[in-house]
């Protein structure tokens, strides 16, 4: 069978004609081998899609015949499977260039849904070797990523500070980028060819804040055996981005206050006055008024600071972003890392804009290089992102068209979700749609399984229970629904 998707490597008579009962039952053509060497006569007459070899077999075993496959065959997506799972022979299959790896005894299920997977990536990787879907990893891409209605806000105060040099507080969330836009302000105004110095609060020893900021001289304290300049004469002409500036310790708090009001401070343990040129950019998560009432912030460094404000939002606030982000740190991880951009399915971009991210953009960054290293497929799935995000509550939140992304947690849920499936019906018929049951039962039916088959860790036996169907129910729902 030269045209088969899949070749099946094992010198177990049973397991393979178990693969073949159960790829075939899918619709997926395949071939089987004995043995390795009879493998790699083949690849000169014809190339599968996939492999799924054992590791241990008489003669050649699979891992040195996975070796020379990605020899030959770079892009062929190779399943290992083995009944002696242990961490080195995981290292070293993922070593040697294997796609997965298989411990058996496996459930079938799973080994049809991973091969399902492998001929996806084995496609993929053809549109993108013929040009059909390349990335251009050399696109230069915006400073910060923004469609969302507040962050274009964000983006009009940056432009319109462009000409100033006037103090900034900026307001926002762990994680939502505050050194960021501070680092946009800063390249965007009057000072871009002078420094650009951060400093967090909140990551300095309060003891050692005083000199990170102002310096100290020969002699000033235990351990100061020569000057150094402080944070304040390293951004002279230039910008000084104060980070968590809430943590900020009240005495510290006047001195800055005074460098403010004259341009002038002494260092730790010095006499003469330093005079610099520094705008201040400050950030915090915090609510500096909030602190100012308990007396744990100067109001008069606030007002100082408080000339203009911008309010960065979290992530949740702008969820049309959440997809083009995710794309955005998958291209930039595959260029840091060395290796192809990894792409989202649809339903994996709809999920993913629907969890909370409570640490907001930076969550969002880390979660892409992790899928750069772990996501098995080129194209990700739900079921490839960590397992912390699939048992993560979706928010409650419509799209541009007011149709129905996700039902609203907390204690309202419900009561609520019929509301929105209301809303949802009176504007789709308002807007004169029609057949709008079929689409709607369709994507109730997409939403029941996916968290079916979240809660059950995939298992498709007991998400079919927990809904009432039959398990031959929910397989050709997975497949009437493309899921």
């Amino acid at each position: 069978m030269k045209n088969a998707s899949v070749w099946i490597i094992d010198d177990d008579s049973s397991i393979r004609w178990v693969l073949e009962r159960a790829l075939g039952a899918a619709n997926i053509s395949c071939q089987s081998f004995g043995s390795a060497e009879d493998v790699l006569t083949a690849l000169n007459q014809s190339q599968p899609q996939v492999m799924i070899s054992d590791v241990r077999m008489g003669g050649m075993d699979g891992l040195a015949m996975l070796k020379q496959v990605k020899d030959r065959y770079d892009d062929i997506p190779v399943i290992i499977m083995t009944a002696h799972s242990d961490l080195d022979s995981a290292v070293t299959a993922f070593q040697s260039g294997a796609f997965e790896y298989l411990p058996k005894p496996f459930d079938i299920d799973d080994a049809v849904t991973l091969v399902n997977r492998a001929l996806t990536h084995s496609n993929e990787q053809r549109r993108l070797k013929t040009g059909s879907n390349a990335l251009d990893q050399n696109i230069e891409t915006p400073e910060i990523i923004g469609e969302a209605p507040a962050m274009q806000e964000v983006f009009r105060a940056i432009g319109r500070l462009s000409r100033s040099s006037i103090s900034v507080l900026i307001n926002g969330g762990s994680g939502t980028g505050k050194e960021l836009v501070a680092n946009a302000l800063h390249k965007h105004s009057p000072r871009a060819s002078k420094s650009f110095i951060a400093l967090n609060m909140a990551a300095i020893p309060k003891d050692l804040i005083e000199s990170e900021l102002f310096g100290h001289e020969k002699g000033a304290f235990t351990g100061a055996g020569g000057p150094r300049q402080g944070r304040f004469e390293q951004a002279d002409g230039g910008t000084l981005f104060l980070d968590e500036i809430g943590d900020m310790p009240m005495e510290v708090q006047t001195r800055l206050l005074r460098v403010l009001s004259d341009g002038q401070f002494y260092r730790v343990g010095g006499h003469s006055p330093i005079s610099v040129d520094v705008r201040i950019i400050a950030a915090t998560h915090q609510n500096l008024e909030h602190l100012v009432q308990k007396n744990q912030f100067r109001e008069d460094l606030f007002h100082r600071l408080n000339v203009i404000r911008v309010h960065l939002p979290s992530l949740a606030e702008r969820r049309i972003d959440i997809a083009r982000l995710a794309q955005h740190f998958l291209q930039r991880a595959a260029i840091d890392l060395g290796v192809e951009a990894k792409t989202l399915h649809a339903d994996t971009e709809r999920y993913m804009s629907q969890l909370p991210w409570p640490g907001n953009v930076r969550q969002l960054e880390n979660t892409c290089r992790w899928l750069t290293v772990m996501a098995s497929s080129q194209e990700v799935l739900v079921s490839d992102l960590p397992p912390e995000l699939l048992n993560e509550p979706l928010s409650s939140s419509t799209d541009e068209d007011g149709q129905i992304i996700s039902g609203p947690t907390g204690e309202h849920a419900q009561q609520s979700w019929k509301q929105l499936l209301q809303n949802w019906a009176d504007s789709q018929l308002s807007a004169g749609h029609s057949n709008i049951l079929e689409e709607a039962t369709a994507e109730f039916e997409r939403v029941m399984l996916r968290c079916a088959l979240n809660h059950t860790g995939g298992h498709k036996q007991e998400a079919a229970r927990r809904l009432g169907w039959g398990r031959n129910t929910l397989t050709r729902k997975l497949k009437e629904l493309d899921m």
